[in-house]
């Protein structure tokens, strides 16, 4: 079983008027010096799952300058058994299309057929900055076991924002919060539930693997008070919290209010506390325990970008994650300033490299 990009069209998005990558189903290494338009290309592979991609921008930021006549992304999938022609554009700034097999699609129909996973430089800092950025970080690995987990997020954010706005208009009739509240409760406890079977499928993986990568071990946490479990427990705490919410003009239980600790696990030191190359060194290893828990689960290992990783791993650890990557069968996308970076890939990669000339990013087969 696999799942792969044999082919891959840019045309106006970001740097790229136009790009064209025919890969072959191995990892996808992407050379070239900075600004050339590396992390672009992996950006247009991330917006093939729901969600709004590796920068979280809109449409209208991913057009090319100047130009800004909207952008699209065309390629074929193969996933599993089947093969897939996938479109996704946007025109002038309007919010993104997808076409999946000549039909519009809805963007959560991608998590159906395709998962994709990534690291970026932006995540370095997930153990030591908010809690936010950990929330979308598990989130993502959520949605990748639970393609479903996208449309109760929506649920649960859209009765929220509608929840916040009558907190902060003062607004005290009960009959106002009962239905956005039953609402909430029935997308929460969902919300919760999927987050702890994705940790379980993480912690599971973990524990089966020999890997050079050191052990991650995530615990959910929900703040004070915790979360309650059942759907009714959630709407009455909901309900017994209008009064405190009132004066903080915003909702202060929920899902929303989660955050992971991450430990590592050798050490029994918490992550936010281990040096840089620790950290890093556990992002890597939760990426591919994600990855090894959905070739099970999946059937097929996921897409997996990864930019600027090796100019972040010693030469070590750097071939161990090439030989995790080989071993997992997986078409991970990599990036980094110089092709020395991939060698000890050898003949397991492809190689593209992406330049820069007159104002047009430009990727070859190297």
């Amino acid at each position: 079983m696999a799942l792969y990009l044999p082919a891959l069209t840019l045309s106006y998005f970001r740097s790229h008027k136009l790009a064209r990558l025919v890969p072959d189903g191995r990892p996808v290494a992407l050379f070239g010096p900075n600004g050339a338009g590396k992390t672009n290309i992996l950006e247009a592979v991330s917006l093939f799952s729901p969600g709004r991609g590796l920068r979280r921008s809109s449409a209208q930021e991913m057009a090319r300058r100047p130009e800004a006549l909207g952008w699209k992304l065309s390629g074929t999938l193969q996933s599993m058994h089947q093969l897939h022609e996938i479109e996704i554009w946007s025109e002038e700034g309007a919010a993104r299309q997808v076409r999946i097999d000549g039909k519009p699609a809805a963007q959560t129909a991608l998590g159906r057929i395709a998962r994709v996973l990534w690291l970026v430089p932006s995540m370095d800092r997930l153990w030591i900055e908010g809690s936010e950025g950990r929330r979308r970080f598990l989130d993502r690995m959520t949605l990748s076991f639970e393609p479903g987990h996208a449309e109760m997020s929506l649920i649960w954010d859209k009765a929220m924002r509608e929840r916040n706005r009558l907190l902060k208009d003062m607004v005290r009739d009960a009959s106002w919060y009962n239905a956005l509240e039953a609402r909430m409760a029935g997308a929460g406890v969902v919300i919760d539930a999927n987050r702890r079977a994705a940790l379980q499928q993480l912690a599971e993986a973990q524990e089966d693997a020999e890997t050079a990568f050191p052990r991650a071990d995530l615990e959910l946490v929900q703040g004070e008070g915790g979360m309650p479990v059942t759907q009714e427990d959630l709407r009455l705490a909901l309900a017994d919290s209008r009064a405190q919410d009132l004066a903080a003009g915003r909702t202060l239980i929920g899902p929303h209010r989660a955050d992971i600790l991450g430990t590592f696990a050798a050490k029994e030191t918490l992550a936010r506390e281990c040096s840089t190359g620790e950290q890093k060194a556990l992002l890597v290893s939760l990426i591919l325990a994600n990855a090894r828990a959905l070739a099970r689960d999946f059937g097929a290992p996921p897409l997996l970008l990864l930019d600027e990783v090796a100019a972040h791993l010693d030469p070590e650890r750097r071939a161990a994650l090439y030989d995790e990557i080989a071993a997992l069968g997986a078409q991970a996308w990599m990036t980094g300033t110089e092709k020395s970076l991939f060698d000890a890939m050898g003949a397991r990669a492809q190689y593209f490299e992406v330049t820069e000339a007159n104002g047009a990013s430009e990727t070859c087969l190297a």
